[in-house]
């Protein structure tokens, strides 16, 4: 498609990217997301700076192969309706993952614009613009399957991998149970991530959409204590596991121990529930009036701080092993947080916890340095002799990652890999999600372990289409 920008067909080369954002000091106060909604002629112009360059980097560098340039030239065009028709072929969940994918690291990173020295094109801004026109002017169709299917199919996790395969499995005409641990679908969605990233109406009206399309949840429901695998084995004729990675990696140092430190699942989910309009808890983590330390470097680190300045910490501080350029988490998160207010301590690692009457008071950090680079490898972070500093603390958040549970006490024939995830194909560098168990799939981060919210809603769509072919054989078998 022909660029059509204000500019003519080059209109990219003068008109700059534009992202609005509300200013640092009104988004602070409340849990509103912070990017602001373009007029359809703002969106026309961001959409219009794609160049239509003939190879969509773009597309390639994103895990659900999204066809961008089609639904940014058709946005350019205002033709919304069929955008989204475009968008929502490849993705059941465009509108989310246009506000919460890394973009910076996947489709804009890999923007022809970028790539040449200009800034990329808004790709998830628009993304998310689609999406939500599509659901204020009733775009997005109701699940109606054209012929229900007798098979049934049970998925652990109402996260966005189980959500996505349910919506796809359902189309197909399965009948679709989700049993999930907590009071609410979403998982992730709902819980972990604040909704000044992800407003939790937009997740709601994608878990209404599958309940209204006949997707049934079974919510309070813990896989493995309240039903067993084999009991949702005997009842389904299919089961996905989907239920993520929720173990928190825990701080090893002197001065660590019950009630020093909180998980930033924990503090996060505290917050959400307010967001929602939950009766507060008394045992509910608020940093307001408080010196927080957040340790980590990945996006749950920076969702935690950037929740503590907006609860009204005194001050709020990161630290992170590594320094800036190293860090695993989204750029534009990282300075997200830099505006707000956030304090980064680089290249500084936790050695131990100060307190006073039990009560946490600092953190003994060490300075740390970076290895000299060697090609294909990480550089390693290196203790500075001397370098031990403090940060005063009276609230420190560890968010140094998640690992799976005890899968194994699904069954003890269902086989995992070292590191607790659950072995299928994937793992042998071939397609697939079947487990060691027959009629049973894992996908998500249960196979991958802590991984983006766009691979797992690939991982739950792909997964669908593995078990929609097993049930049509296993019918077809039975029918011989």
């Amino acid at each position: 498609m022909q660029n059509k920008g204000p500019s003519g067909p080059q209109g990219f080369v003068v008109q700059p990217r534009r992202l609005p954002k509300t200013e640092a000091s009104l988004r602070v106060q409340d849990f509103g997301e912070i990017i602001v909604k373009p007029t359809p002629e703002n969106l026309e112009v961001q959409a219009g700076r794609c160049t239509d360059c003939g190879v969509p980097f773009c597309q390639n560098a994103c895990p659900l192969q999204n066809n961008i340039p089609d639904w940014l030239g058709l946005s350019a065009e205002d033709e919304l309706r069929e955008a989204w028709r475009v968008a929502s072929a490849t993705s059941t969940m465009p509108e989310i993952c246009g506000r919460i994918c890394p973009q910076d690291r996947l489709c804009e990173g890999s923007c022809t614009l970028n790539q040449s020295g200009w800034e990329a094109v808004t790709i998830g801004s628009v993304e998310a613009f689609i999406g939500d026109t599509a659901f204020d002017n009733g775009w997005v169709a109701p699940i109606r399957p054209l012929h229900e299917r007798g098979e049934s199919v049970a998925i652990v996790g109402a996260g966005p991998t189980g959500m996505a395969a349910a919506d796809r499995l359902r189309e197909q005409g399965y009948q679709v149970t989700i049993y999930d641990r907590h009071d609410r679908p979403g998982g992730l969605l709902t819980y972990g991530i604040p909704g000044f990233k992800l407003e939790k109406r937009v997740v709601q009206r994608r878990t209404d959409r599958l309940a209204d399309g006949g997707v049934t949840f079974i919510q309070n429901c813990n896989v493995g204590t309240d039903v067993t695998l084999d009991d949702l084995r005997g009842k389904h004729d299919a089961v996905l596991l989907a239920m993520g990675v929720y173990q928190a990696r825990a701080l090893s140092a002197p001065g660590v121990g019950p009630g020093s430190t909180i998980r930033a699942l924990d503090y996060l989910t505290h917050q959400n529930r307010r967001d929602l309009g939950d009766a507060e808890g008394a045992d509910w983590y608020s940093a307001r009036g408080k010196k927080v330390v957040v340790i980590g470097g990945g996006d749950t680190a920076m969702d935690c701080v950037r929740t503590a300045i907006r609860q009204g910490a005194a001050s709020v501080v990161c630290l992170y092993r590594r320094d800036k350029d190293n860090m695993p988490g989204s750029a534009r998160e990282v300075s997200n947080a830099e505006e707000e207010g956030v304090v980064f301590e680089w290249l500084g690692a936790p050695k131990a916890l100060m307190s006073r009457d039990g009560a946490t008071t600092s953190i003994r950090a060490a300075r740390m340095a970076l290895s000299e680079p060697e090609l294909g490898k990480r550089r390693e972070i290196i203790a500075v002799p001397g370098g031990d500093f403090d940060l005063e603390a009276d609230m420190v958040i560890e968010a140094l990652g998640f690992e799976p549970e005890a899968f194994a006490d699904h069954h003890a024939e269902l086989a995992l890999t070292e590191w607790g995830t659950v072995v299928t194909p994937q793992h042998r560098n071939t397609q697939g999600y079947s487990t060691s168990l027959p009629g049973v799939f894992a996908a998500g981060d249960a196979v991958r372990g802590a991984s983006l919210v766009v691979w797992a809603v690939r991982d739950g769509q792909d997964a669908a289409a593995e078990i929609d072919r097993y049930l049509r054989s296993q019918s077809q078998e039975a029918a011989a």
